[in-house]
């Protein structure tokens, strides 16, 4: 039947529900959930233990939360093709003409949703009915980490492509039933439904149930609540009037007929955008009481040997074993002897293997005095890496690799041989992925100085998804949208916190030294100082973008960030020349005796006369898609849904227009063409 694929996924069966059983070894468990069960099974021997409940959950923590890649700088390159980080190949995205419609899309994926939404219901099912033995407060535990799940898998479909089906169940090999569940929902009603998912998922977890944060708390959906809140209120406002809202101008999911009389369930677009900052203040608030005691200070330094004091601020990520840091709310732990290995202690060691700060995010970063580094007290000055990580945002100075510093000092009679002892000068002419620095500004975050973890695939480092500093963002971003008073509700209290642990003292942690110092017209390589392609003129708000940007470095949140600021307009009319190191007429150009800047395919970095500061993109200009610079289009705020899935949920089967499916803004139905605008 044409129609199958359109949400199936392979439904894992449960046959082999005992044999996984530790958070730790979820990888190792590959039988489990692995078999599409066959159409005459029923789960009347399934769902029934404790166990398996637990092994429903296991499995999917390895399907859907974030993990460490085996051969790259793991989850800390995921803010690569943003301001912050970039590779040596931009996303297309960012070029014009490049990103095109397809038949096909893998980021529309429903294997996620379906897989979690049959486990789900089989064990609400069972338990509704009595039919799980155990402790009843572990099993709702389960259960609750399996909502989790469902929402987790849901937000990452909405940021890509808004609008979306609501689907709760696992749909059978029916037509008529799966062609009716392809209507798209508008994206706020998918963004309650995710909401109200996690409420469920908060009312069957069990407060503290893990101490050591290798399983979903209830802190962890309340943090992910408000994160899904905080975005959506953002969309709605800055794309209000949009075709990418619902009812705003041009929103294609009008032309449908199941839409057509829709409205905002709480009256207007303004109002929606307030109950989700409400909602946003709320889940972030509760979070951000029980644990602003309880967040570590950064010490501004690095431990350079096994005498030095170490900084529990950097370990909070330079480690293998995140359980006893409480502000991370949950954690992903690896061991080689149970084959779950990842590649970061190779990559910090290095030169990242594949990513590298941009100059836009080293001069965003404040001075030690808490202000930006053209109003300081502080000289700033970027002819040398060690003077751009002096007197800086302490955060910036344990994060940023100087020259000469100590990158192994542990366990150094280790066999492992992919260790780098000193950070050497930036390879910047070397364009090989594990061996090259990208933009010459390389990042020590997840390090932990321990020779032991440099085998090649063999790291250990833990990765952290979710720690309780978000909720307090979340909250300060959140209460100023619905306020536009700095001195509203916990803000003030919640952004000292924030600067005292980052490593501010005295009058530093007080953003309103930075606030009243912040000259926008200065701030214009910041994407996040946009919206809709004008300058912000609110200093305040600004500043909470700031802080957002410099304390979740490289955690993968860059562009969510900003996507629901609407940060990119500016790029259609200015491109944008992503930059690393001040290369050029500094001490630096000195550590090279091989440049060539020809613009050819012999050269290995950027020319001086298109800037002092090195441009990675900009190297060889010939065929070069990029070289003149990043720019944007609005429809690529969202993915494209692939064509193939018109053509099967339309009744015809051949004409995309009867499909109860509608496409993008700006994006077209036919096939290998660029976005319209």
């Amino acid at each position: 039947m044409k129609t199958k694929n359109i949400f199936r996924g392979t439904v894992r069966g449960a046959l082999s529900a005992t044999l996984c059983m530790t958070a730790l070894a979820l990888t190792s468990c590959n039988d489990f959930l692995e078999q599409e069960p066959p159409s005459n099974l029923t789960p009347e021997g399934f769902y029934t233990t404790e166990a398996q409940a637990q092994a429903v959950a296991n499995r999917l923590y390895q399907d859907v939360l974030p993990y460490h890649g085996r051969w790259d700088y793991g989850w800390y390159t995921q803010d690569n093709n943003t301001d912050n980080q970039i590779s040596l190949s931009p996303d297309n995205k960012f070029g014009t003409g490049l990103w095109k419609t397809s038949n096909t899309n893998d980021n529309w994926n429903w294997n996620d949703v379906r897989n979690v939404n049959y486990q789900l219901n089989a064990l609400l099912t069972k338990y509704k009915a009595g039919l799980i033995s155990g402790q009843d407060a572990t099993v709702r535990q389960y259960i609750g980490e399996v909502y989790f799940m469902r929402a987790y898998a849901y937000f990452e479909l909405l940021q890509k492509f808004g609008d979306l089906p609501i689907i709760t169940e696992a749909l059978p090999d029916n037509e008529a039933i799966l062609v009716a569940a392809s209507k798209r929902r508008p994206r706020n009603e998918v963004s309650r439904f995710i909401i109200n998912t996690l409420d469920s998922a908060i009312t069957f977890l069990k407060e503290d149930f893990d101490s050591k944060h290798l399983r979903v708390s209830t802190d962890a959906a309340r943090l992910l609540k408000s994160r899904v809140a905080l975005y959506e209120g953002s969309w709605l406002t800055n794309f209000k009037g949009t075709p990418f809202v619902p009812l705003g101008n041009g929103w294609p999911g009008a032309a449908k007929d199941y839409n057509k009389d829709y409205q905002y369930p709480s009256g207007s677009i303004d109002n929606e955008a307030k109950y989700f900052f409400e909602t946003a203040v709320a889940a972030a608030q509760e979070v951000a009481e029980k644990y602003k005691g309880r967040l570590v200070t950064n010490t501004g330094k690095i431990p350079q040997s096994l005498t030095d004091p170490e900084n529990p601020y950097f370990n909070i990520w330079g480690t293998t074993d995140m359980s006893a840091t409480p502000e991370v709310l949950l954690w992903r732990q690896y061991s080689r002897s149970l084959g779950v290995s990842n590649n970061v202690e190779v990559a910090v060691q290095a030169g990242n293997i594949g990513t590298g700060f941009t100059r836009s995010l080293i001069e965003s970063y404040l001075m030690k005095d808490g202000k930006p580094i053209y109003a300081s007290d502080y000289a700033y000055e970027d002819t040398s890496l060690a003077k751009v990580a002096t007197n800086r945002d302490p955060r910036l100075t344990i994060f940023l690799k100087v020259p000469g510093q100590t990158n192994c000092f542990k366990n150094m009679t280790s066999t492992e041989d992919h260790f780098v002892e000193f950070e050497p000068v930036p390879r910047i002419t070397d364009k090989v992925q594990t061996t090259g620095f990208v933009t010459g500004y390389t990042i020590r975050k997840g390090g932990t100085f321990d020779k032991a973890l440099t085998a090649n695939g063999g790291s250990e480092n833990a990765l952290e998804v979710f720690r309780a500093t978000e909720a307090l963002l979340n909250y300060i971003e959140a209460e100023y949208m619905l306020t536009k008073d700095i001195n509203a509700g916990k803000i003030m209290e919640y952004w000292k916190t924030v600067r005292e642990k980052a490593g501010f003292e005295g009058t530093a942690i007080d953003p309103n030294i930075t606030i009243a110092a912040t000259d926008m017209s200065k701030e214009t390589r910041d994407w996040g100082a946009y919206t809709a392609g004008e300058l912000l003129t609110d200093k305040v708000l600004y500043n909470i973008r700031r802080e957002r940007r410099s304390e979740l470095l490289a955690e993968g949140l860059r562009w969510m960030d900003l996507q629901r600021w609407r940060s990119l307009d500016q790029m259609i009319a200015t491109p944008v020349h992503a930059e690393g190191i001040h290369l050029w007429n500094t001490v630096m150009e000195k550590w090279y005796t091989n440049l060539i800047s020809d613009g050819t395919s012999k050269a290995n970095v950027s020319s001086k006369d298109l800037s002092e500061y090195y441009r990675p993109h900009e190297v060889v200009m010939t065929n070069n898609n990029f070289k003149n610079g990043l720019t944007w289009h609005l429809a690529h705020y969202l993915d494209p849904l692939p064509l193939r899935q018109f053509l099967l949920t339309a009744d015809d089967h051949a004409t995309i227009a009867n499909s109860p499916l509608y496409q993008n803004p700006y994006w077209p139905t036919t096939t290998d063409m660029p976005a319209e605008k």
